[in-house]
C-alpha cells in the first residue's frame, strides 16, 4: 500500500500536533510527515495521497507586510507537480474567538489554489459545531477541509480528527 504523505506548516505548534495525531490514527507506518518548508514538487509527486495542513494568521499580521512564510513558498511549486491520479485533503486550524471573521480562511486559500490546477479535494466538512461569522474556507456550505480550533475546542479535535479519517478512508485514504 502507497504511503500517505502529510505536509503541515509551520513547523511547530498546533498544525504539526495535529500532522502527528492523523499520521497515528492512519498508522505511523503508512504515513510520511514532512513540513512543506522541506517539500518541492518532486516529493509530491512521490505520493498518490497528500494531506496539507495549514494555519490562518491572525488579522494584524494579514494587514502588515511580512516576508514569504514557508507557504508563500511552496505555492509556487504546485504548478510542478502531476496532480493526476492524486487524493488530496486539507486540514486547518483558525480561532473561532479572537477571529471569527476569518476563521480557517487559509484553508479556501489552498483549496482555490489546488482548484485552480484542477485538483480533487477530498474531505470536505459541514459546518455544525463552529462557531464563526464569515470562513473563506466555506465553499457552498461547507468547509472545504477540515477546521480545527486548538486555541478554544482543543478537546473536540481528536473526535474531529477521526471523524474526518473515516470519511477520507471511504473516499480511497
Amino acid at each position: 500500500m502507497a504511503k500517505t504523505g502529510i505536509f503541515y506548516g509551520p513547523a511547530k505548534g498546533s498544525v504539526a500536533k495535529v500532522a502527528t495525531i492523523i499520521a497515528q490514527q492512519l498508522g505511523e507506518d503508512s504515513t510520511d510527515l514532512s513540513t512543506i518548508k522541506d517539500c518541492d514538487a518532486s516529493i509530491l509527486n512521490s505520493y498518490e495521497k497528500l494531506i496539507f495542513g495549514i494555519s490562518t494568521l491572525g488579522r494584524n499580521n494579514w494587514d502588515s507586510e511580512h516576508e514569504d512564510d514557508d507557504w508563500d513558498v511552496f505555492f509556487t511549486h504546485l504548478k510542478e507537480v502531476n496532480w493526476k491520479n492524486k487524493r488530496v485533503a486539507i486540514y486547518g486550524l483558525g480561532d473561532q474567538i479572537n477571529y471569527p471573521d476569518n476563521f480557517v480562511d487559509a484553508i479556501g486559500w489552498l483549496y482555490e489554489r489546488l482548484k485552480d490546477l484542477n485538483v480533487d479535494v477530498y474531505g470536505p466538512v459541514a459546518d455544525k459545531g463552529y462557531q464563526y461569522n464569515d470562513s473563506e474556507g466555506l465553499i457552498d456550505g461547507v468547509f472545504v477541509g477540515l477546521p480545527l480550533d486548538e486555541d478554544n475546542e482543543p478537546e473536540k479535535s481528536p473526535e474531529r480528527i477521526r471523524d474526518w479519517l473515516v470519511e477520507l478512508k471511504q473516499e480511497g485514504f
